[in-house]
């Protein structure tokens, strides 16, 4: 648990510059029940590549939407991105006590932190003994400038909640992985799985393997896009485009036209991205399955057109398709919204780490 500590149930709460999603799940053995659900669109220009550059203003957004989802828990975690944070794998002697380690993991930071530490904020992890030594501990180190933590945190300050924890985007979609193993060939064990979770103006493409994220890329690309073409196409405002583009009602040239052509662009951006992974080292394979989520997974078929183009089994993946949903969350339609709620469920999973 990155930068914080856990005392009781936490909100999930996913920040980003089209909109602010929050969660709140429930644990019963080995299933999980949504209890509450909310999702406000963010103040224009609150966000600016990521920095939330108008706290209060977001801070209102959450409080609305906390209003809205009926839950009574002020903690929160909240996350970073993955370009913020900085993260690396190092080793230290079985030997050390907690108090020792936690002592010499701080003196050893500097040496991988580009920054003056009285600027940055980390926290480690220990992943256990290393596969190479086992004298030794494989320790998970992350660090990131305190100014990306404080931002998010005067944000949920301003809601009059509480960041409990802080963590780190492509950590916070692993663990939200786990809720699509029901999707998976083998539950994910001996497969390699490609999550592409497009967002409205940021795409995360990520390959697990056993269930461990292995590779991560982040892109400018997502449904933001498919609004923006709308509304010039018809001449429509971005609030009525991003309307019609949800509930339907446009001209009969819209598939072909408009659709089409961006379903092909979503198609390109994954197959650009399994080019990446493959180049990325030595003897990378072809995924086994590709799971799709994030708005733009509400597109029909979408994921045959990526299936057929790529040539890889291809999925949407569905987050809360395992789970059982209260009627509040029902009926603040997180069905509906399923798809992209990885970042805010991964969060919320963090109540139970």
């Amino acid at each position: 648990m990155l930068f914080g500590s856990r005392s009781r149930s936490l909100i999930g709460l996913d920040i980003t510059t089209s909109s602010i999603k929050l969660v709140e799940l429930s644990q019963s053995g080995k299933s999980y029940r949504a209890e509450s659900y909310a999702a406000e669109p963010t103040p224009p220009n609150s966000i600016n590549e990521k920095t939330i550059v108008d706290a209060p203003a977001v801070g209102e957004a959450i409080r609305r939407a906390v209003k809205r989802a009926g839950t009574s828990s002020k903690d929160v975690a909240i996350a970073i991105g993955g370009d913020a944070a900085i993260t690396k794998i190092i080793q230290m002697p079985r030997r050390f006590t907690a108090r020792e380690l936690e002592g010499q993991v701080e003196i050893q930071a500097d040496q991988y932190i580009p920054f003056p530490m009285e600027e940055v904020s980390f926290d480690f992890q220990v992943l256990g003994p290393s596969p190479t030594d086992p004298e030794m501990l494989d320790i998970l180190l992350v660090a990131t400038r305190t100014e990306n933590v404080d931002q998010r945190k005067a944000a949920v300050d301003a809601a009059g909640l509480t960041a409990r924890v802080v963590d780190v985007e492509p950590f916070a979609l692993e663990n939200a992985c786990h809720l699509l193993v029901h999707q998976m060939p083998d539950g994910g064990m001996q497969h390699q799985i490609a999550i592409v979770d497009f967002g409205a103006s940021n795409t995360t493409f990520s390959v697990l393997q056993d269930m461990r994220v292995v590779y991560t890329r982040d892109f400018s690309f997502g449904g933001q896009q498919l609004t923006e073409e709308i509304m010039r196409t018809y001449g429509l405002s971005l609030e009525d485009a991003g309307r019609a583009k949800k509930e339907g009602g446009l001209p009969g040239n819209y598939q072909p036209e408009v659709l089409d052509p961006f379903m092909d662009d979503m198609t390109q951006q994954v197959s650009r991205s399994l080019q990446f992974f493959l180049a990325s080292g030595g003897g990378r394979e072809q995924p086994d399955q590709i799971l799709v989520c994030g708005g733009c997974a509400n597109i029909p078929g979408v994921a045959d057109v990526i299936s057929s183009k790529v040539g890889i089994p291809t999925e949407i993946g569905d987050p809360l398709g395992q789970m059982k949903i209260s009627s509040r969350a029902k009926s603040q339609g997180i069905r509906k919204d399923s798809t992209a709620l990885l970042t805010a469920c991964g969060l919320a999973l963090r109540s139970f780490d």
